[in-house]
């Protein structure tokens, strides 16, 4: 019996959780530090906000093209990378549907206006150093993504600012 409980606490705290979550890569590696450190680019180059601060989107085909609108024949990853999205994207005008790691719930009112004053990487992975694309764990039963901002994280900072963590503030 005592064998029995254990298992099942194994089972239901370690592989249980790895069950509820599938492993999506992005249809592109990309690399950030190439982008940010060598080309000298910012994340609002890519990631783009519209007026009332929400997310606009990630960069379409033709704005990753200004750059990258012909393949190099080379063989590093980073060449590789860019011959895929050429002749998949650029030659056949597809957009590329790039995952997205932080979606919210339909029921969260987020926009990034009011948190203009904070750091991205204070809220998202910093992803400007990383030269590989991380996997994104999505919840096979939510559809939402293992690294999702979580509502103790927002009350959290909201406590140290000062700012209210009443329902409404988030929640429309």
């Amino acid at each position: 019996m005592f064998l029995g409980l254990l298992f099942g606490l194994g089972f239901g705290w370690f592989v249980f959780p790895q069950l509820l979550y599938s492993e999506v890569t992005q249809p592109i590696p990309f690399n950030h530090k190439v982008h940010v450190e060598d080309a000298g680019m910012s994340c609002e180059d890519c990631h783009r906000f519209r007026d009332d601060g929400s997310y606009a989107g990630f960069p379409t085909t033709e704005d990753c093209a200004q750059c990258h609108a012909v393949a190099t024949g080379g063989e590093t990853p980073g060449e590789k990378a860019i011959d895929k999205f050429v002749t998949e994207y650029v030659d056949t005008g597809k957009e590329v549907v790039w995952q997205t790691y932080q979606y919210q719930p339909d029921n969260v009112y987020f926009t990034h206006s009011a948190h203009q004053h904070l750091e991205c990487a204070q809220c998202h992975p910093d992803l400007g150093k990383s030269e590989t694309t991380p996997v994104l764990y999505r919840n096979k039963i939510t559809g939402y993504s293992k690294d999702t901002m979580k509502m103790w994280q927002c009350e959290r900072c909201h406590a140290e600012n000062g700012v209210s963590n009443a329902c409404h503030v988030c929640h429309k």
